[in-house]
């Protein structure tokens, strides 16, 4: 495998065509379904407004072949989560993950108090960069439904009054 073509890149837009300045976001759904079981099936509006709400977002090309994803989410100063990270199949076990994950962690939004992630299958990889196993800070909510319209990313909040107590 010839590595001279190969380079990472911060995306700042996306697009559903291909372009070198944008992610592509059906190569990006392609790379999913090919190698993260749990990716497998997003839409590519979807992978839009996911996009569209994480800096960074780190790209790894093979010339003008998307082999490599991840991105994140920070408030800037005390927690981040990186999300989504994936290397082609045919690229693994060549450092591209640690590559990429490492760049992710560079990137000046990262610059926080806590990085968080969740993996399935890779805790020894990420042990290799540093993450540490924490049992003691997971708790997911599953949405049974979305309230607005997903698709083009407004939600609608209701505002709770409770009323305060008159002691």
């Amino acid at each position: 495998m010839k590595y001279s073509q190969i380079h990472f890149s911060e995306q700042r837009s996306f697009s559903k065509g291909q372009s070198s300045s944008e992610i592509d976001l059906y190569q990006l759904q392609n790379l999913f379904d090919i190698a993260a079981f749990w990716a497998k099936g997003r839409s590519v509006e979807d992978l839009g407004i996911a996009i569209a709400n994480s800096e960074p977002v780190i790209c790894v090309w093979d010339k003008e072949q998307l082999i490599g994803f991840a991105r994140a989410t920070s408030d800037g100063i005390y927690r981040a989560t990186i999300w989504d990270v994936v290397i082609h199949p045919e690229y693994q076990g060549n450092g591209l993950g640690i590559k990429l994950v490492e760049t992710v962690l560079s990137h000046p939004r990262m610059q926080v108090e806590r990085v968080y992630l969740m993996t399935t299958n890779q805790q020894a990889f990420y042990e290799k960069i540093g993450f540490q196993s924490n049992s003691t800070t997971t708790m997911v909510l599953y949405n049974q439904s979305h309230i607005g319209s997903p698709a083009t990313g407004e939600v609608q909040f209701q505002e709770s009054l409770v009323p305060l107590s008159q002691n």
